[in-house]
């Protein structure tokens, strides 16, 4: 299609759930406006929700669309062999992960792994999320790092998440960390020293960088990929420094020398950023340092969200079309 032509190198992804054991550790009550039943997607369970029809029909979609890439939040989706205590009842069996990723790799789909090793979102890890920064939580790390690296057979990048590490984000949990400091960076540079060793570069939200960002700027190794989220409407002329800030930070990381991904989502904070996000970072972001571009709809792969999964692809396809028209 046109946009393979003429915009052959430039990474249009989509990141879709395949485990969802990342947010809260026991049930939620109550949140925002979400429903009992989003509600229970967002609480920690003993079975995989994720369905196959959804995920086919959406990644079908993205084909269509001409999107080269999805990055797949595997969590608790694969039984893997080096730790099969991490999984849960319908985790798939990696021969079966693997034909699909074989799928979409036919559909010109790139798939790329991630694990979330924030403290905020690895309920995933199961007992091992409370053992931070041992000696067993290491170990533990490397190994589902290395099989999953292998299992996508060595995918050029591993997204690690490392996102909202804070009080707020846990504060539903049974069981709350916060690493700072010192402790902060050792735990970051040997998780994604983990990756990079075996050859997968490491892709972090970048979001630790609005409240440390002058040691961010500093310590961040310049090979790690960096996704700045910001899901709002307006990405110039805001009055709210935090938003700014956020906004600005497409920039700032640029600025430092930072090759990024950009992220944005049809879900959270308007339902109509993506656009805004794509036309904004192609002013901000060095062209040799903008590698391209993130949809997060940060909802699960169910038939109850299909329409705005659906509605995500679509968004991205039509900045897609906007960015050849403009170049």
């Amino acid at each position: 299609m046109e946009m393979a032509k003429q915009d052959k190198d430039t990474i249009w992804a989509e990141l879709l759930h395949f485990g969802l054991n990342m947010w809260n550790d026991q049930p939620v009550k109550e949140y925002k406006d979400f429903t009992p039943y989003e509600l229970s997607l967002i609480s920690v369970a003993d079975h995989l929700r994720f369905d196959e029809d959804v995920w086919r029909r959406v990644t079908g979609r993205m084909a269509e669309t001409g999107m080269n890439m999805l990055v797949i939040d595997v969590g608790e989706g694969i039984r893997l062999k080096s730790h099969p205590e991490l999984a849960v009842k319908g985790s798939w069996t990696i021969d079966r992960f693997r034909a699909e990723l074989d799928r979409l790799r036919k559909m010109g789909i790139e798939p790329i792994p991630k694990l979330n090793f924030s403290a905020a979102h690895d309920i995933w890890l199961k007992e091992y999320s409370r053992m931070l920064s041992t000696p067993e939580y290491y170990r533990v790390c490397e190994d589902v790092i290395a099989e999953v690296g292998e299992i996508f057979d060595r995918p050029r990048f591993f997204h690690l998440g490392y996102d909202e590490e804070n009080w707020k984000c846990q504060r539903f949990n049974l069981h709350a960390a916060v690493r700072q400091g010192e402790q902060w960076w050792h735990d970051f540079l040997k998780i994604s020293g983990f990756a990079e060793k075996r050859g997968m570069r490491p892709w972090i939200w970048s979001d630790y960088a609005w409240d440390h960002e002058d040691e961010f700027m500093r310590r961040m190794p310049r090979s790690v990929v960096q996704s700045n989220w910001y899901y709002g409407p307006r990405f110039e002329g805001n009055t709210d420094e935090r938003v700014k800030l956020r906004c600005e930070m497409y920039g700032r990381l640029s600025d430092a020398g930072f090759e990024s991904i950009p992220c944005g989502s049809n879900v959270y904070g308007c339902d109509g950023n993506f656009a805004a996000l794509v036309q904004y970072c192609g002013k901000v972001v060095a062209p040799e340092r903008l590698k391209g571009f993130l949809m997060a709809p940060w909802v699960a792969t169910v038939p109850y969200m299909e329409k705005k999964l659906l509605e995500s692809v679509d968004q991205v396809g039509a900045a897609m079309k906007a960015r050849v028209k403009g170049s």
